[in-house]
């Protein structure tokens, strides 16, 4: 039994997360794993052992065509590599990676089992109209359908593929994201980045549109003695910067760049805010969870709302769950409701750290490890 592992690269992310977990807990259990990268960032800790194997090393930079149109030759590469090591069991984790996995087929005639993971609502990620949305849309209806078994990371994702993408519900199997809560556990926070003086909020993320730190930017303006720190890099980076400037923000935003264990940060800090616009399952909130933060985020599509187990959602009022509050999409009046309210309730956000250390065990990371491995390879 041979597994190949196919994603983009090792940058920083939540798929890439589990992947790192994924990696050793396989070849723990005795099992040949080779991990297929197609860029040589590396930023998680894997263990030296394991194979590493390149079907290209692209610059992380290429315009949205050529990635269409290199589609065919890395499937090709990716067959041809998959006949030379007899792999047994092929798992591709995000969009790409999994249109490869499946393209392979067509260049061999080899028998093996096709697992993709789909981390994101596609209808969400995929729909803002533009030529990149539509060639992606078409791509996932006409391949997805064609894997063995679909991962999904959350109910809202499975559902979207069900739903827009004729994918056969028999097909899609739910694995919430795994948290090492020991490893966290054992991490000691750095209070000395925070000002002791303020509220101290912190988020998580890729600097692109999608996650939409522009609305945690502009939220806290005009509100005295919060401050802001951001961690993660991207290509708005610049952008966000200049508009910390345009708004005089200078003394309440802090950019702390990406940085692989964001724990030390997270247990130092008084909240957690996600001001995301399409999530598949964001990690950054169990992490946020299990470091005892209370959460402020928008009730984005899909996740959130599943995490913090929401009750009533609504599109006119921020929701206030037992782990902390979400709010609309994009809409800064009540994201600066909710962050005003979590200011004025501090026996909230008590409960909410206790609530957490509860519901953080749900996603334990060996049971969801287990339950990947045996869906990869049933």
């Amino acid at each position: 039994m041979r597994i190949a592992i196919l994603i983009y690269s090792l940058a920083g992310g939540g798929a890439e997360r589990v992947i790192s977990y994924l990696l050793p807990y396989l070849k723990n259990k005795g099992i040949e794993v080779h991990l297929v990268l197609m860029n040589n960032t590396i930023s998680y800790d894997i263990p030296s052992d394991i194979p590493i194997h390149y079907i290209e090393q692209s610059q992380g930079d290429e315009s949205g065509i050529l990635k269409l149109l290199k589609l065919p030759g890395l499937a090709y590469k990716y067959a041809k590599l998959l006949n030379k090591l007899e792999i047994t069991h092929s798992f591709a984790m995000l969009t790409r990676p999994s249109y490869i996995n499946i393209l392979s087929r067509y260049f061999t005639s080899r028998k093996f089992k096709l697992v993709i993971s789909e981390r994101s609502h596609p209808s969400m990620q995929y729909g803002y109209g533009n030529l990149q949305s539509k060639i992606n849309n078409f791509l996932i209806k006409l391949l997805y359908p064609k894997a063995d078994t679909i991962i999904c990371n959350s109910r809202g994702n499975g559902d979207d593929l069900i739903q827009n993408y004729n994918v056969n519900a028999n097909k899609i199997t739910i694995i919430h994201n795994p948290i090492d809560i020991d490893k966290i556990n054992k991490v000691h926070k750095i209070e000395s980045v925070f000002n002791s003086e303020k509220f101290n909020l912190v988020t998580i993320g890729r600097m692109d549109a999608g996650k939409n730190h522009e609305l945690l930017i502009r939220s806290i303006e005009g509100i005295k003695n919060v401050h802001l720190y951001i961690l993660g890099n991207g290509s708005l980076r610049s952008y966000l910067e200049d508009l910390v400037t345009d708004k005089k923000l200078q003394d309440n935003v802090t950019f702390l760049g990406f940085d692989n264990n964001p724990y030390k940060y997270l247990k130092a800090a008084d909240l957690f805010v996600f001001g995301s616009n399409h999530e598949g399952f964001p990690n950054v909130l169990l992490e946020a969870m299990c470091c005892g933060l209370p959460i402020l985020s928008t009730n984005c599509k899909s996740g959130p709302d599943e995490i913090l187990e929401l009750k009533t959602p609504t599109n006119n009022d921020i929701m206030v769950t037992d782990y902390g509050i979400l709010t609309p999409i994009n809409n800064l009046e009540l994201f600066k409701k909710g962050l005003t309210y979590c200011l004025d309730h501090p026996e909230f956000l008590k409960s909410c750290k206790i609530n957490a250390a509860s519901r953080i065990l749900d996603f334990e990371r060996e049971p969801i490890l287990e339950a990947y491995t045996s869906h990869i390879l049933s």
